[in-house]
C-alpha cells in the first residue's frame, strides 16, 4: 500500500516536471490514503459482556425507580468512563425487552427502560443476537428494536425486515467507519420465525456480510459471536475446540478486523489468531449469577475489552488490547470496575481481589493487558 501511495505522488511530480499542462486530479480515495499515511487515526473501541437481567436485577431497578418505574442507569454508573471515554462503545443485549410483565430465567423479558440506561451510560450500539433473543417470539424482536430506537441506540443482530437485516451496521468516529456484525450460535431450540429476524451462525454468511460491509465503506469490521452450549459448555473458561476452529476460519478473512464474543457466562481468553485480535468471552457484565446463586463464582466476574485500532495508509490493524476486570455487587447490583472499586472501597477488598485474580488468570497477559496491570 505504501508503494502505491508513493507511486501516485511520484507520478504527480514527474508529470509536473515534464511540463504537463493538464491538471492532475487525485481521486478521493487516493487523497485519503495519502492523508492517512501522513496522519494515521487511532481509535479505542469498548466491548462489554452479557446484560443478563434476572429478577433480582430488575427488582433493584424498580426500587431505584421508586416502585413506579424501572431505573437501571445507577447500576452502570461506576463503569461509565470505560463506556463514554472510548471513541465507540458496544454492548450485548442478552434478553428481549417488551412492555409485558418482566420475567427471568428460563424465559426472559426485561423492561424496555433498560434501553434508556444503555443510552445514558454511553453505549453507541448493541448487538441483540443471543440464545434468548426469541424468548418473547417475533414480538420480542420487534419491541427490543423499538426500545433501542426510541433510546437512540443503534443495533445489529436481529431485524424486522429482510432489507434491514442485509444492511450492515456502520458507525463513524473521527472519519473512520466501523462495521459491527453480530450472530448467535443457537436459540435454545426455538425456531427462528423468519430467517432475517435473527442472525444465526453460518460461516459463509458471516464472511459475505463482512465483505458487504467493506463494499459499503467500512474501514474495519468487528464480528461479535454469542457462543451457546452447542459451541461451548457454560461456566468454562477455556475456549472449546469448536470455538477455536470457528474463530480461526473467520480470522483468515482479510475483510474481518477483530472478533469479540460472550455466552458461557464466564470470561475466556483474549488472544491473536492469524494476527487478528480475538476476545473469546467478556463474561457477564450484569446478572444474578454467582456462588450465592449456586453457580460458578466466576459468573459474577466479567471484563470490558478495550481494543486500540489504527487506520493508516496500509489499512487498519489492532495495535493493542486492554481489559477492565469487573464484578457485579449482588448487594445492590452495581457493576464495579475492580481496580477502581478497591481504591474507593466500594466492596470487600478480598472479594474484589479474588475476582481480579480469577479474571486475569483466565484472560491472560500475553495478548492483552489488564487495567489496572496490578492491584494497588
Amino acid at each position: 500500500m505504501v508503494g502505491s501511495i508513493a507511486a501516485v505522488i511520484l507520478l504527480v511530480l514527474v508529470f509536473k516536471a515534464c511540463g504537463g499542462s493538464e491538471e492532475f486530479v487525485l481521486t478521493a480515495k487516493q487523497e485519503r490514503k495519502i492523508r492517512l499515511e501522513q496522519e494515521p487515526i487511532e481509535l479505542t473501541l469498548s466491548f462489554s459482556g452479557d446484560l443478563l437481567i434476572h429478577s433480582p436485577v430488575y427488582g433493584q431497578a424498580l426500587a431505584l425507580g421508586g416502585g413506579q418505574t424501572y431505573n437501571f442507569t445507577p447500576l452502570f454508573q461506576q463503569i461509565r468512563r470505560y463506556v463514554e471515554k472510548p471513541d465507540v462503545a458496544f454492548c450485548h443485549v442478552e434478553v428481549p425487552m417488551t412492555p409485558a410483565p418482566p420475567s427471568s430465567y428460563p424465559v426472559f423479558n426485561t423492561p424496555p427502560s433498560l434501553a434508556k440506561a444503555i443510552a445514558a451510560t454511553g453505549w453507541d450500539a448493541c448487538d441483540t443476537a443471543s440464545n434468548h433473543s426469541l424468548d418473547q417470539g417475533e414480538e420480542g424482536i420487534a419491541e427490543t428494536i423499538k426500545a433501542l430506537d426510541n433510546a437512540g441506540v443503534q443495533h445489529t443482530g436481529s431485524a424486522t425486515s429482510e432489507r434491514a437485516a442485509r444492511r450492515p451496521l456502520i458507525l463513524e468516529a473521527d472519519g473512520v467507519k466501523i462495521a459491527y456484525l453480530a450472530y448467535t450460535s443457537d436459540t435454545n431450540g426455538i425456531p427462528v420465525p423468519k430467517p432475517y429476524e435473527l442472525n444465526v451462525f453460518d460461516k459463509e454468511r458471516i464472511l459475505d456480510d463482512a465483505k458487504r460491509a467493506r463494499r459499503a465503506g467500512a474501514d474495519a469490521v468487528i464480528v461479535n459471536l454469542h457462543w451457546s452450549i452447542n459451541y461451548t459448555p457454560e461456566y468454562v473458561g477455556d475456549p472449546s475446540s469448536k470455538q477455536q476452529e470457528f474463530a480461526t476460519e473467520l480470522a483468515k478473512s482479510p475483510a474481518i478486523t477483530a472478533i469479540v464474543g460472550q455466552g458461557p457466562h464466564v470470561v475466556q481468553p483474549i488472544t491473536r489468531i492469524d494476527g487478528k485480535a480475538v476476545v473469546f468471552s467478556e463474561g457477564n457484565l450484569i446478572s444474578n449469577q454467582g456462588a450465592d446463586a449456586g453457580l460458578a463464582e466466576a459468573s459474577q466476574d466479567g471484563y470490558i475489552a478495550l481494543i486500540d485500532l489504527i487506520v493508516d495508509g496500509h489499512g487498519e490493524h489492532v495495535s493493542d488490547v486492554r481489559y477492565v476486570p469487573t464484578w457485579t455487587d449482588h448487594s445492590d447490583y452495581e457493576v464495579l470496575p475492580v481496580g477502581d472499586a478497591i481504591k474507593s472501597e466500594e466492596a470487600d477488598a478480598a472479594t474484589l481481589e479474588a475476582s481480579y485474580d480469577r479474571t486475569v488468570a483466565t484472560t491472560g497477559r500475553k495478548d492483552a493487558t489488564p487495567d489496572p496491570a496490578k492491584l494497588p
